[in-house]
């Protein structure tokens, strides 16, 4: 399988695009999810996460909460590279685990999807074979991150500052897909991709 990594900003549309890809027929892993699975109860990074930043983090389930991490780590650079410095390492194996799986159980499935929001920053863009970022203006990524809620703006400005600038991921894809405009105009561009991909692959 060609191995494609897919990244984008906070609220760009990455999880649009990549449903798109997986209706083309690509075998999709999402390591955002992955990295929610290891911080989840009795995952492999719960343990180490509450010893770095303390009990605070866990919430009245017992469950570590998501958005009192969120308010360390998305504040403070250092305990920003702490987490992923827990994180990464067990996302990036799980990630392997999963391809080696589906490579065995759908071995002419000819194009993989790694999605993850932080693929550039920390450096796993370096294991894929081709990179394609999602882009759209900071203002626009602002008003949807707010507009789906949970976040204000303020705390979408701080996990923005916190993400490589557009213009790093932009330097280092293969494909840059535009997400400001209609999702007809995004699924265009998405088939295009495909087609090749498809050729690479």
């Amino acid at each position: 399988m060609l191995r494609v990594g897919l990244t984008g900003g906070l609220a760009s549309g990455k999880s649009t695009v990549a449903g798109f890809f997986r209706e083309l027929g690509a075998f999709h892993v999402d390591a955002d999810r992955i990295a929610h699975e290891l911080l989840a109860p009795g995952g492999g990074a719960e343990a180490a996460a509450v010893k770095r930043f303390g009990s605070g983090i866990v919430g009245s389930g017992g469950a570590i909460d998501r958005k009192a991490l969120a308010a360390i780590v998305f504040h403070d650079a250092k305990a920003l590279a702490d987490l992923n410095a827990i994180v990464h390492p067990q996302v990036r194996a799980e990630i392997g685990r999963r391809m080696a799986a589906r490579a065995l159980v759908a071995p002419t499935q000819r194009v993989a999807l790694v999605d993850a929001a932080l693929l550039v920053e920390t450096g796993m863009h370096r294991d894929v074979d081709a990179l394609i970022v999602v882009a759209c203006g900071e203002d626009s990524q602002v008003a949807r991150a707010v507009l789906r809620g949970g976040m204000t703006e303020a705390e979408a400005r701080a996990r923005l500052a916190s993400q490589a600038p557009l213009a790093e991921k932009a330097a280092a894809a293969d494909f840059v897909i535009d997400n400001e405009g209609s999702l007809d105009a995004t699924k265009r561009q998405v088939r295009a991709v495909w087609d090749e991909l498809l050729a690479r692959a």
